[in-house]
This record gives C-alpha cells, sequence and structure tokens, in this order.
C-alpha cells in the first residue's frame, strides 16, 4: 500500500478519491486509525487520511446545533460543548487502552460516528448517529454531496 496521504481540505480529499477511483485502484479511507484493530485488515492500493480535515466551523448552543469536519477529535468537540454546559447525549466511549490508540492519537469525529460508538445512554436517549442530522461527503468517484440539514423540526 502506498504512503498515507492527509489532505487538509475538502478539495484535497475529493481530488484524491477521483484519482484512485480514474485508476481503477482500492482506496482506505481514516482518520487516524485509532479503531483500525477492531475491523478485519483492508487491502488497497492507495491509503487516505481525514485527520487534517478538522474543525468546529459552526456551534450554535441556543439551537443544540454543532457542525464539525470528520478529523475534529472528540475531546475538542467535547471541550467545546462543556463550555456552553452541553455534552455528546450518545456519550461515545474512549476504547484507545484496548484498541492501542493511543499511539495514534484522539479519536476523532469520523471514526466515532463511522463505527456509531456509543455509551450507555444509547438505550434512552439514541445511538451516536441518530444524533447526526446533515452531512456533507465524499463519494467514491470523488463527488462532494450533501445530506439532510443543520435543524430537526417535529
Amino acid at each position: 500500500m502506498s504512503e498515507t496521504m492527509a489532505p487538509v481540505d475538502e478539495a484535497g480529499i475529493a481530488q484524491a478519491v477521483a484519482e484512485a477511483h480514474d485508476a481503477g485502484e482500492p482506496l482506505l479511507v481514516c482518520g487516524r486509525g485509532t479503531k483500525a484493530a477492531m475491523l478485519r485488515p483492508v487491502q488497497a492500493a492507495r491509503s487516505l487520511s481525514a485527520r487534517n480535515l478538522r474543525g468546529i466551523p459552526l456551534h450554535a448552543p441556543k439551537e443544540l446545533v454543532l457542525s464539525a469536519r470528520a478529523g475534529t477529535p472528540v475531546a475538542e468537540i467535547e471541550s467545546a460543548l462543556r463550555g456552553t454546559g452541553q455534552h455528546l447525549i450518545a456519550e461515545p466511549p474512549d476504547l484507545s487502552a484496548l484498541l492501542d490508540g493511543d499511539a495514534r492519537g484522539p479519536q476523532t469525529l469520523g471514526g466515532v460516528v463511522a463505527s456509531n460508538l456509543s455509551g450507555p445512554r444509547r438505550v434512552a436517549w439514541g445511538a451516536m448517529r441518530d444524533h447526526v442530522i446533515g452531512v456533507r461527503f465524499v463519494n467514491g468517484t470523488g463527488e462532494v454531496l450533501r445530506s439532510g440539514g443543520r435543524v430537526l423540526k417535529h
């Protein structure tokens, strides 16, 4: 497998995915790889990391809305929420001690959402993915797509 690429923006990720698609080469997409021990090894010609795609571009505490990029460490999100008296209701557990993730750095939002890691409140309040109401992502051909939105209406 070739060296991991770590674009810093959405356009770089879209370009890397499109290049792998056009070359017909399998592509492993990951963040920091903190959940790699949970899965079977992936055989891919290329590897793409989203770990540099980080930040919280929107946090509207009164609307209970937060938008964060896939490579944003969960601890950074929890810190921003804590400052407004909020928390991640899905309580994603940090399994780094069990999965040797400490060596890879902090877990990211993308990995938690992709693996749907949720804590004990899952039974009463729902899993991590139940609280994701909108996503912007790059599909397998390199197109940037959007699904959902920022507001949940009852």
